[in-house]
């Protein structure tokens, strides 16, 4: 895909600026492919998808700095010619999806719980806050600041906080051989099995259980997947790429659903969630996708499973957009992100209500 260029930040600034002046609502847009997540947003939307480009890669240093508008399969693109990748395999939700929207929203694919999250990758950013002032924070190297990294304050904002111009990023090379090991196990034993190998020094970079099969994927060098394979044993998944890029997207049969899917962020060790409803398991155990038909009972039912097991509920698709969709904040953390959004946008104009009803 052709990677354009294009810097629109100082219109994008005079629009924030002039909305401030009037206490005008904005919401963030994108390609829309993310637009289910969170609450419903509101406001005037403004459009940053024009923003796009590279700022500046540097493929030995394994750095990268992008416009947010930028087309996330274009970014890929290009780092794949140069036989690298982003790390925490981002999921697209849509051909058109942008990096933007894509650290926004925080969303990280099956390698997260292996090399990391989209936080832990990012190093700076740029962002215009809710007065329409520029704000930079981090840099381009690993150790750049002394303090509250903020930079990576703003994955899985929602825009709450700002507009994100350009986001600079840590990547890593592509491994030379990827190969997917399949076996039939009952879920606790998958659980169980799962959470043994994590502690293992093997090449593993993805494991998932659909309610019949788990799936382990192996990257890395050649010898070194071989050797893990030949240890772990267990049928080889033909088409094994595309079986990740359906868990990832969400195109896989269990996602096929009209119902509401809730997901789960929970202990990894967790043992299997006597709940109604299909459920199926990834990032080690770690992640667990459930599909229930109550969305009011489940809600309750959910978040108490979700906070006894160290964890959060989110109503991820379908149900009530306009009503809570993650799980309520403590007191405490409620009055941290309260402040955070003062701080950045203080008339509260930016993204309103798309994280969380109260700011």
């Amino acid at each position: 895909m052709e990677m354009k260029s294009t810097d629109i930040s100082l219109q994008l600034e005079q629009v924030i600026a002039e909305a401030a002046e009037v206490e005008q609502s904005l919401q963030f847009t994108g390609s829309g492919s993310k637009r289910f997540i969170g609450r419903q947003p509101i406001g005037k939307p403004l459009d940053v998808t024009a923003h796009q480009g590279v700022i500046n890669y540097e493929p030995r240093e394994l750095v990268i700095t992008v416009r947010s508008g930028t087309p996330l399969s274009a970014l890929e693109s290009l780092l794949a010619s140069e036989g690298q990748m982003l790390p925490f395999e981002p999921p697209h939700y849509g051909p058109a999806a942008t990096l933007g929207g894509t650290i926004a929203c925080g969303m990280s694919g099956p390698r997260r719980p292996y090399v990391g999250s989209a936080r832990d990758f990012v190093l700076g950013t740029t962002l215009i806050n809710g007065l329409g002032r520029r704000l930079r924070f981090g840099g381009e190297v690993m150790k750049n600041v002394a303090g509250y990294d903020v930079s990576r304050l703003m994955v899985g904002a929602m825009g709450t906080l700002g507009l994100l111009l350009d986001v600079s990023m840590k990547v890593l090379p592509l491994p030379e051989r990827e190969c997917t090991l399949v076996q039939e196990l009952t879920e606790a034993k998958a659980i169980t099995r799962m959470n043994q190998l994590a502690g293992l020094a093997l090449p593993l970079s993805a494991a998932s259980y659909d309610g019949l099969k788990l799936y382990l994927r192996l990257s890395g060098s050649e010898q070194g997947v071989a050797a893990a394979r030949s240890e772990l044993g267990g049928e080889t998944l033909e088409e094994d790429a595309l079986f990740w890029q359906k868990i990832r997207e969400q195109q896989y049969s269990f996602f096929k659903t009209d119902k509401p899917l809730w997901r789960l962020s929970i202990a990894a060790g967790t043992p299997p969630l006597d709940l109604p409803g299909k459920q199926l398991i990834d990032w080690g155990g770690a992640l667990r996708w459930i599909v229930m038909d109550e969305v009011d009972e489940a809600a309750a039912t959910l978040q108490q499973v979700a906070k006894a097991n160290s964890g959060h509920a989110q109503l991820f698709r379908g149900g009530d957009r306009a009503g809570r969709v993650a799980q309520p904040l403590s007191d405490g953390l409620m009055l941290i992100h309260k402040q955070l959004k003062q701080a950045f946008d203080p008339k509260g104009i930016l993204n309103l209500g798309r994280l969380y009803q109260e700011f």
